[in-house]
């Protein structure tokens, strides 16, 4: 398993729960605004790396003090090893959130099988007319992240969906798309662009305050709960 990095982060990244988050390197998505582009599109051998072992021992140290252990990236569900990975962490007595882009269904599927994930937060790039423009990849077929979501919609897991809003990709008509193809979902949040300084693409701006608040309000019917990140 390709692990770039390690960081104890706050509730925020696993709701209600202390969790050290894993990084893992490449992605198969090359979204201008990613806050993770050095994961991306750095060498894997320009990266900084830890073994797995490594990660298992740090985690064994903190049990206790941590409750959980986030799989981000990057694209874990990229990686071979991440269910591997995720039955040690649960086998450790951490519960596991996985962080993904939603196109590996397959795989995404397995790990909720073997029952190793506690909660999965799937990152809904755009309207699905938008996604090939959002993502960077021309032509990219929007079937995976549809079979990914209505897995998660089936609730036999926790999850949310989430949206990074930028301002040159996103509009009212784009989030209210998405509204009709995740009716009913458990969960939705909007996530405010922050510019990380190592974007694939710069220029890029976020929202007002004000403004998140109002596209929070326009697609709250279709939502059981809808909550906004990166918003003063």
């Amino acid at each position: 398993m390709n692990i770039s990095g390690l960081q104890k982060l706050s509730l925020v990244d696993f709701p209600r729960k202390m969790a050290a988050t894993v990084f893992t390197g490449g992605c198969n998505l090359r979204c201008p605004f990613c806050h993770n582009a050095l994961l991306v599109t750095a060498p894997a051998e320009e990266r900084e790396h830890y073994e797995t072992g490594e990660v298992l021992d740090f985690l064994a140290s903190r049990k206790g003090l941590l409750d959980g252990v986030v799989l981000s990236g990057g694209e874990p569900l990229l990686q071979e090893g991440t269910a591997e990975f995720a039955a040690a962490a649960k086998a450790l007595g951490f519960a596991v959130k996985l962080d993904t882009n939603g196109c590996f269904p397959n795989r995404l599927r397995a790990l909720l099988d073997a029952g190793n994930i506690d909660y999965v937060a799937m990152d809904v790039k755009n309207s699905l007319s938008k996604y090939p423009s959002t993502v960077g990849i021309p032509g990219f077929d929007t079937s995976c992240v549809q079979e990914s979501a209505a897995l998660l919609m089936e609730g036999r897991v926790d999850y949310e969906f989430r949206t990074t809003m930028v301002r040159e990709f996103h509009t009212e008509a784009d989030l209210l798309c998405i509204a009709h193809w995740l009716e009913g979902a458990k969960r939705y949040c909007l996530q405010n662009f922050v510019d990380s300084g190592t974007l694939i693409q710069g220029g890029l701006h976020g929202f007002f305050p004000q403004e998140m608040h109002a596209l929070a309000e326009v697609v709250r019917p279709y939502f059981a709960d809808i909550s906004l990140r990166g918003v003063d």
